[in-house]
């Protein structure tokens, strides 16, 4: 009895050594910022077109100045500002993709430039010139835009009117964000490809990537990040959030969206009771709407917008 005892703790040590190595490889592979080897360059909003009109326009140094803030957990965070061309209280705070950086928002930035909109473009903590150790996938996010929301109002004003604008990743950011208490000054949300939860999101990358169950490489991993980025996967819901959000959003999805599948779509739309619309962009892979309909995207987002911001 005692040798099969011995036995059996053994096997559980083994296995247990087994969980956390996998645990660890999994946290580095999703959780640290680093080049991703599975990252199409163009797939989840990380390029930079480095000829495009856009992208010349954004690097002009004469077009920008810096801002940055203190994290809730004292990390220093950066984001480019692009003021108007003329005086105005519309105001954009956007958020980039999965290992994407402020500077990969040219074509977004100018979007929203061109209809008299001052731009301010963070980058997400672990990338760009933001510090900090591990991606958040929008949950610890969710409090430095709510940081970002303050300091444009105290840099431009109490008239400020700020729309929230975000892509892949940053979808889920500012879907997150909506969920908190926001000032009446954020108008609107524009989220485009976010996914409904991080738990939903790697356990579909986990079968896609590596045809493995969540159970228990995703409960294991996600407590390997709790004790080092401090947070758990359960706890990153943009549908748990927008059950709270009483802001006017529009959804944007790709139907031939892969990386963030499509059914999300209906999860996070169906999520909130606030006003809100959806446009669909048949064709259109993951981080695309805008590359396959350029005029139709800038024509639904601003038709939307208009409805709520002067």
């Amino acid at each position: 009895m005692k040798k099969i005892v011995k036995i059996l703790i053994a096997v559980f040590v083994v296995i247990t050594i087994i969980l956390i190595g996998a645990g660890m490889y999994f946290y580095n592979y999703a959780v640290v910022p680093s080049e991703k080897d599975f990252l199409a360059g163009d797939t989840p909003g990380t390029n930079i077109e480095a000829k495009s009109p856009e992208e010349q326009w954004f690097k002009d140094d004469q077009n920008r100045s810096y801002w940055s803030i203190k994290s809730e957990d004292g990390l220093k965070l950066h984001a480019i500002y692009l003021p108007a061309d003329d005086k105005t209280d519309k105001n954009v705070i956007m958020a980039h993709g999965y290992m994407g950086t402020a500077e990969t928002m040219a074509k977004f930035a100018k979007m929203y430039h061109d209809w008299g909109y001052n731009v301010l473009v963070p980058d997400a903590r672990g990338h760009g010139e933001s510090e900090g150790e591990y991606i958040g996938f929008g949950w610890p996010e969710r409090k430095d835009y709510l940081n970002w929301i303050d300091q444009m109002i105290e840099k431009n004003g109490e008239n400020a009117q700020i729309t929230l604008y975000g892509i892949s990743m940053g979808g889920a950011t500012v879907m997150m964000t909506s969920g908190e208490k926001l000032p009446q000054n954020v108008k609107a949300i524009v989220e485009d490809c976010g996914y409904s939860s991080v738990n939903d999101e790697l356990t579909y990358q986990l079968k896609d990537m590596f045809n493995l169950p969540a159970f228990p490489l995703i409960p294991v991993t996600s407590m390997i990040t709790k004790i080092r980025a401090g947070y758990f996967f359960g706890e990153a819901s943009s549908v748990a959030q927008l059950k709270k959000n009483k802001t006017p959003m529009l959804f944007i999805h790709g139907d031939a969206d892969t990386f963030v599948p499509f059914e999300m779509l209906d999860e996070v739309y169906n999520a909130t009771d606030a006003p809100k619309e959806k446009y669909v962009v048949e064709g259109a892979e993951h981080a695309k709407a805008y590359s396959i309909d350029p005029k139709g995207y800038k024509e639904e987002v601003n038709k939307f917008l208009t409805q709520y911001v002067d």
